[in-house]
Protein backbone atom coordinates (compact mmCIF):
# COMPACT_ATOMS: atom_id res chain seq x y z
CA UNK A 1 0.00 0.00 0.00
CA UNK A 2 2.70 2.43 0.74
CA UNK A 3 4.16 1.77 -2.62
CA UNK A 4 0.84 3.06 -4.35
CA UNK A 5 1.44 6.37 -2.04
CA UNK A 6 4.59 7.03 -3.28
CA UNK A 7 3.91 6.63 -7.22
CA UNK A 8 0.91 8.63 -6.38
CA UNK A 9 3.15 11.52 -4.90
CA UNK A 10 5.68 11.29 -7.31
CA UNK A 11 2.58 11.74 -10.20
CA UNK A 12 1.38 14.91 -8.61
CA UNK A 13 4.72 16.70 -7.99
CA UNK A 14 5.74 15.81 -11.77
CA UNK A 15 1.81 17.11 -12.71
CA UNK A 16 2.50 20.09 -10.57
CA UNK A 17 5.95 20.80 -13.04
CA UNK A 18 3.67 20.29 -16.03
CA UNK A 19 1.20 22.86 -14.38
CA UNK A 20 4.37 25.40 -13.62
CA UNK A 21 5.40 25.10 -17.29
CA UNK A 22 2.44 25.50 -18.83
CA UNK A 23 1.34 28.44 -16.54
CA UNK A 24 4.80 29.78 -17.33
CA UNK A 25 4.58 29.30 -21.15
CA UNK A 26 0.62 30.98 -21.24
CA UNK A 27 2.09 34.02 -19.33
CA UNK A 28 4.88 34.69 -21.62
CA UNK A 29 2.92 34.26 -24.69
CA UNK A 30 2.97 37.78 -25.73
CA UNK A 31 6.38 37.71 -25.10
CA UNK A 32 8.93 38.34 -28.30
CA UNK A 33 11.00 35.48 -28.77
CA UNK A 34 10.02 33.39 -25.84
CA UNK A 35 10.76 29.48 -26.49
CA UNK A 36 8.16 27.52 -24.58
CA UNK A 37 8.95 24.55 -22.31
CA UNK A 38 7.93 21.05 -22.75
CA UNK A 39 7.50 18.56 -19.78
CA UNK A 40 8.32 14.83 -20.39
CA UNK A 41 6.80 12.16 -17.87
CA UNK A 42 8.50 8.93 -17.96
CA UNK A 43 8.32 5.95 -15.25
CA UNK A 44 11.14 6.20 -12.66
CA UNK A 45 12.71 3.39 -11.49
CA UNK A 46 11.84 1.35 -9.09
CA UNK A 47 8.84 3.28 -9.30
CA UNK A 48 7.05 6.58 -9.60
CA UNK A 49 7.24 9.17 -12.43
CA UNK A 50 9.83 11.59 -13.00
CA UNK A 51 8.94 15.23 -15.03
CA UNK A 52 11.76 16.19 -17.34
CA UNK A 53 11.75 19.88 -18.71
CA UNK A 54 13.35 20.82 -22.07
CA UNK A 55 12.88 24.20 -24.34
CA UNK A 56 11.54 23.86 -27.58
CA UNK A 57 13.21 24.99 -29.75
CA UNK A 58 11.30 25.66 -33.14
CA UNK A 59 10.77 29.80 -33.98
CA UNK A 60 7.76 30.83 -33.17
CA UNK A 61 6.21 33.34 -36.38
CA UNK A 62 7.85 35.98 -37.63
CA UNK A 63 6.02 39.54 -38.11
CA UNK A 64 7.19 43.02 -39.59
CA UNK A 65 7.34 45.70 -36.93
CA UNK A 66 8.02 49.00 -37.59
CA UNK A 67 11.60 50.28 -35.67
CA UNK A 68 13.22 53.25 -36.10
CA UNK A 69 15.14 52.59 -39.39
CA UNK A 70 11.97 51.22 -40.69
CA UNK A 71 10.27 47.94 -40.66
CA UNK A 72 12.07 44.67 -39.17
CA UNK A 73 10.88 41.26 -38.95
CA UNK A 74 10.31 39.93 -35.39
CA UNK A 75 10.22 37.00 -33.78
CA UNK A 76 7.31 36.07 -32.17
CA UNK A 77 6.95 33.42 -29.07
CA UNK A 78 6.12 29.82 -30.02
CA UNK A 79 3.52 29.24 -27.33
CA UNK A 80 0.09 28.24 -29.03
CA UNK A 81 -2.75 28.02 -26.59
CA UNK A 82 -4.78 25.47 -28.49
CA UNK A 83 -1.87 23.28 -27.10
CA UNK A 84 -1.33 24.66 -23.47
CA UNK A 85 -5.06 24.21 -22.72
CA UNK A 86 -6.24 20.97 -23.52
CA UNK A 87 -2.47 19.94 -21.77
CA UNK A 88 -3.68 21.76 -18.55
CA UNK A 89 -6.94 19.64 -18.82
CA UNK A 90 -5.03 16.33 -19.06
CA UNK A 91 -3.13 17.81 -16.01
CA UNK A 92 -6.38 18.05 -13.66
CA UNK A 93 -7.64 14.65 -14.82
CA UNK A 94 -3.89 12.87 -14.01
CA UNK A 95 -4.50 15.09 -10.29
CA UNK A 96 -7.63 13.88 -10.10
CA UNK A 97 -6.62 10.39 -10.47
CA UNK A 98 -3.31 10.72 -8.53
CA UNK A 99 -5.41 12.00 -6.04
CA UNK A 100 -8.14 9.16 -5.83
CA UNK A 101 -5.42 6.51 -5.58
CA UNK A 102 -4.20 8.45 -2.27
CA UNK A 103 -7.89 7.99 -1.32
CA UNK A 104 -8.31 4.17 -2.12
CA UNK A 105 -5.05 3.56 -0.14
CA UNK A 106 -6.22 5.62 3.13
CA UNK A 107 -9.67 3.97 3.19
CA UNK A 108 -7.69 0.55 2.64
CA UNK A 109 -5.11 1.41 5.50
CA UNK A 110 -8.07 2.43 7.28
CA UNK A 111 -10.20 -0.66 7.19
CA UNK A 112 -6.71 -2.52 7.70
CA UNK A 113 -6.05 -0.52 10.88
CA UNK A 114 -9.87 -1.77 12.11
CA UNK A 115 -9.62 -4.84 11.56
CA UNK A 116 -6.00 -5.11 13.40
CA UNK A 117 -8.08 -3.38 16.43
Amino acid sequence: MINGVYTALSGLQALTTRVEKNANNVANMQTQGFKKDRVLLSERYPQGVEATVEKVASPGPYVAEMRERGYEMVELSNVDLAEEIPELLLNKNGFNANLKTLETTDKMTRSLLDIKA
